[in-house]
């Protein structure tokens, strides 16, 4: 199988490079600092078309393939991990509605969310509950034409600001999936600051106290909030984790080669030292690794190959590691200046370590593919 670029997947790369360059990159510090999302800058990747590109025409997306819908997220993992993050988010939410929401819910919300008129988070985690997904504790309970919704979520993206929520709660006792509106009665929301990393991701806990919201608002049926609508923006968000860790890492090998061509140490630039070239060459290799593994994931979801699941897995897992190592490498090259805020290595290597928790964490990942290796034990791919 071909993974090499097409000529327009090239052009297109060039071009979102010259946007995050120019329209990305100047925030991401101050984004970082201020734990902020501004909203020009949002409105500037919605008039582009980035906010949901890989969505339909029909509902104002693109019709991006995976791969240019990847190269995209490359550059902007490259430029800020946060709006990478707000990207993937609202990615995740848009396709669980065009996969599993119903043709009033897919015409009402698609549009809204291809312009960025609406914000939205993904509501699966909460304080007591993380991957074990199937033992929420948020719950959701039938009431004539309602559903009335009690308890909290935590650690959710764009949680603070979000619109619209696509909430995984217990009804009946199965987990299901529901969209609840910011302006419904009994729903509220607390920021969660100082975080580690990710910090412009404007994460918030959500609260549900008696929360009514009508049954249109089910998404799929109930008992499938986990196994199908979840799953399968889980999936969606790790292949954009994926692509963004290999642009993480691409902007901490890039700082590196910058830093290291004019630094100088005991009489010489520091790229003439051995080990400080073996760390370059780690760098590297690990972003050209990283790169083409989710090609092959990229271009196999395209292709709707039935393994392309467990390749996002093997992606995701292979350079959420790799953006780390690249990460902390970086910090240890530019020495003290990697612990200032004046280098954007601090902030790589503190967004590297959440982009190994999030979407499943690395943990998670290995069980998955540990499975998958046993699995093809006799039939190797």
């Amino acid at each position: 199988m071909n993974f090499d670029l097409t000529k327009e997947q090239r052009e297109s790369r060039k071009g979102f490079r010259a946007f995050v360059d120019e329209t990305i990159v100047p925030f991401a510090g101050k984004i970082d600092r201020d734990e902020i999302m501004p909203r020009e800058l949002m409105q500037e990747i919605a008039q582009k078309g980035f906010w949901s590109p890989e969505l339909p025409r029909e509902f104002g997306g693109m019709s991006m393939d995976m791969i240019t819908f990847g190269l995209l997220t490359e550059e902007i993992g490259r430029g800020c991990s946060n709006v990478r993050n707000l990207l993937g988010v609202q990615g995740m939410v848009a396709q669980s509605i065009l996969r599993f929401g119903t043709k009033e819910q897919r015409e009402k919300w698609l549009p809204r969310i291809a312009k960025a008129d609406v914000v939205v988070a993904f509501a699966l985690t909460e304080s007591k509950v993380g991957s074990d997904a199937k033992n929420i504790e948020t719950n959701a309970q039938p009431d004539g034409d309602d559903y009335v919704i009690n308890g909290k979520k935590k650690w959710i993206s764009f949680g603070q600001v979000a619109d619209l929520v696509l909430l995984i709660a217990k009804c009946n006792g199965q987990p299901t999936a529901f969209l609840v509106e910011k302006e419904t009665p009994g729903f509220s929301t607390t920021p969660l600051n100082g975080l580690l990393g990710y910090r412009g991701s404007l994460v918030g806990e959500l609260h549900f106290d008696n929360c009514r919201i009508p049954k249109a608002n089910l998404v799929g049926m109930v008992g499938a909030g986990v196994t199908y609508v979840a799953t399968f923006g889980l999936v969606h968000g790790r292949y954009s984790t994926a692509w963004g860790c290999v642009g993480l890492a691409q902007g901490c090998l890039e700082s590196c080669l910058d830093y290291t061509n004019k630094r100088e140490q005991f009489g010489s630039l520091i790229k003439d030292h051995q080990l400080v070239q073996k760390m370059i060459a780690e760098m590297f290799t690990g972003v050209t690794a990283g790169r083409q593994l989710c090609l092959r994931a990229g271009t196999l979801q395209e292709n709707k190959e039935p393994n392309a699941l467990m390749e996002i897995s093997l992606a995701k897992y292979y350079t959420s590691t790799m953006a780390m190592k690249a990460a902390t490498d970086a910090v240890q090259i530019h020495a003290a200046n990697g612990c200032s805020p004046d280098y954007p290595v601090q902030r790589y290597f503190r967004d590297a370590k959440v982009s190994e928790i999030v979407e499943g964490s690395t943990q998670i990942q290995e069980g998955i593919i540990s499975r998958y290796a046993y699995r093809f034990l006799n039939n190797p791919q």
